[in-house]
């Protein structure tokens, strides 16, 4: 078993070509022996956001906090705190964060290779 809180766990700023105001902490890791999926969190800032990307693997989101868009390749949803995203292996998408003054929080569950 393994807890930590997420105000201890280290943020970083990722290395993603076309990401503006965002911060990357993983509080449970392959470290931590999670067998399958690792626990991302991110955090974007007022205008902050992803790139438009994708990649080979599934993820589930949740909205911890905050208000923001998640724009696809034919649409966009609002999202807010208690809000659930799933994204496809390959499906293009970007999180936007929609405040003018209060951070976007998102967990993001990944395949633990990817983490």
């Amino acid at each position: 078993m393994h807890v930590i809180r997420l105000d201890k766990v280290e943020k970083i700023i990722p290395a993603m070509e076309g990401a503006k105001g965002i911060y990357k902490q993983i509080p449970l890791s392959k470290k931590d022996g999670v067998p399958t999926f690792s626990f991302r969190v991110f955090t974007i800032e007022p205008e902050g956001h992803t790139p438009f990307h994708q990649h080979k693997f599934e993820h589930m989101n949740y909205v911890i906090n905050g208000e923001g868009i998640l724009v696809g390749e034919d649409r966009e949803h609002e999202l807010k705190e208690g809000d659930f995203a799933f994204i496809l292996p390959g499906e293009k998408h970007q999180f936007k964060n929609s405040s003018d003054d209060q951070n976007l929080l998102i967990i993001c569950a990944v395949p633990r290779e990817y983490e």
